[in-house]
């Protein structure tokens, strides 16, 4: 005859319990960060962590193709170092990230197709430079092809 232990639980299934709630916890966060309004954000700020280390390669390889249309590869790198290095004496700067607003279209310039599920995410950039301080405020677009996060500006 088999008897039920009453009173207090083993350690071996207190702990059992407690990993099953941390597991749990932790796949609720993870579902829970990654929206598409994070993940959009998030391509914003690896481009731009990327711009302030003049990694320019890596922040072009993040443009749409309409953006790799306007620039090559080879012209961005160069005028991005000659515009911010050579002309404001920049060696970096400092960058803040606004909230993303979804968009059900939008277009890049009144001559392009229009995008669906479109992110604009405000960015302010903040330099100092041999002219002395200034700021740059820009709406930066964010959509997907093929399933990943590409960067826009506005042409219009």
């Amino acid at each position: 005859m088999r008897y039920k232990r009453r009173g207090k639980s083993s350690p071996k299934g207190i702990i059992i319990i407690g990993f099953g709630l941390l597991l749990l916890i932790i796949i609720l966060v993870i579902m829970f960060r990654s929206t598409p309004e994070s993940q959009a954000k998030q391509v914003v700020d690896t481009f731009y962590k990327y711009e302030q280390k003049s990694d320019f390669a890596s922040a072009w390889e993040l443009f749409h193709p309409l953006m790799k249309e306007k620039f090559t590869r080879r012209g961005y790198i160069q005028d991005r170092n000659h515009v911010f290095m050579g002309h404001f004496d920049v060696s970096t700067f400092e960058y803040t990230i606004d909230s993303p607003e979804s968009l059900k279209t939008w277009k890049m310039s009144r001559e392009a197709d229009p995008l669906t599920e479109v992110y604009r995410i405000p960015i302010t950039q903040t330099f100092k430079s041999k002219f002395g301080t200034f700021t740059l405020s820009q709406d930066v677009f964010v959509t997907q092809e093929e399933g990943e996060w590409l960067i826009l500006w506005s042409y219009e």
